[in-house]
C-alpha cells in the first residue's frame, strides 16, 4: 500500500466518521445531542467538557457501548475496525465540545479544527503551521477568516499525523482477525490520547 492511497484512505476515513458522529447513527446519540446532556446551566463550558471527557473515559472501553457501536461497521474504507471505532468515538467527542462552544458543525472550517485535536498534543504545531494563532479561543471571525486553501493544508498534515501515529504504534494491524470488542478494548481505547485530544479539543475550542 502506497503512502499517498494510505493518506487518502484516512482521509476518506475521518470524513465518514464526521458524518456519522454529526448526523448520528441507529442507537447513538449524534456529537450535538451529546453535547446537549453535558451542559449544566450551573457550571462552566469547560466544566461540561470536562464531564464530557470524563465518560469518554471511563464509558468508552465498556462492552454495551462498545456493541453499539455495530451500526456504524459499514466501513467505505478498508481500516480494520478498532481504528476506525475510535476514531468515530474521539472525532464524537471533540465535535461535541465544538458544539458546546457554540460553533456550527456543518461547516468544513469547524471539521477541519475538528480533526486537527485528533493529532493530539501535535495540534499546536499544526496550528501554528497554517497561521492560526494557539492559546486564544477560536471566536466565529477567526473561524470564517480560514481560507480553503488553509483547510487543504489542514487536512493534508492530519492525514500524515494520523498515518505516521498509527503507524508507528503498529495499530493498522491489530484489528486484523480480531472481533471489534476484543480489537477495541485490547489495543485503542488509550485513556491517556483520548484525555489528551479531549483536553486540547477544549483549550482549541474554548480558551
Amino acid at each position: 500500500m502506497s503512502k499517498e492511497f494510505t493518506e487518502s484512505t484516512m482521509t476518506k476515513m475521518l470524513d465518514w466518521g464526521y458524518d456519522k458522529a454529526v448526523n448520528g447513527v441507529p442507537g447513538m446519540n449524534s456529537a450535538q445531542e451529546l453535547a446537549e446532556s453535558y451542559m449544566d446551566e450551573n457550571k462552566t463550558l469547560a466544566e461540561n467538557a470536562n464531564s464530557l471527557i470524563r465518560w469518554q473515559i471511563t464509558k468508552a472501553g465498556t462492552s454495551g457501548f462498545i456493541s453499539g457501536l455495530g451500526g456504524i461497521m459499514t466501513l467505505p474504507v478498508t481500516l480494520p475496525a478498532n481504528i476506525t471505532s475510535v476514531i468515530f468515538v474521539q472525532i464524537r467527542m471533540i465535535a461535541a465540545i465544538a458544539h458546546m462552544a457554540g460553533h456550527e458543525l456543518h461547516n468544513d472550517k469547524v471539521k477541519s479544527l475538528v480533526y486537527i485535536c485528533l493529532t493530539g498534543n501535535a495540534a499546536k504545531d499544526i496550528l501554528k503551521g497554517v497561521g492560526i494563532t494557539v492559546g486564544t479561543k477560536l471566536t466565529q471571525s477567526a473561524i470564517k477568516s480560514i481560507s480553503g486553501k488553509t483547510i487543504v493544508a489542514i487536512n493534508q498534515k492530519v492525514g500524515f499525523r494520523l498515518v505516521t501515529k498509527f503507524g508507528e504504534k503498529g495499530a493498522v494491524n491489530l484489528g486484523k482477525g480480531l472481533p471489534l470488542v476484543g480489537g477495541i478494548v485490547g489495543a485503542t481505547f488509550d485513556t491517556v490520547t483520548t484525555n489528551t485530544i479531549g483536553n486540547v479539543a477544549r483549550n482549541t475550542f474554548m480558551a
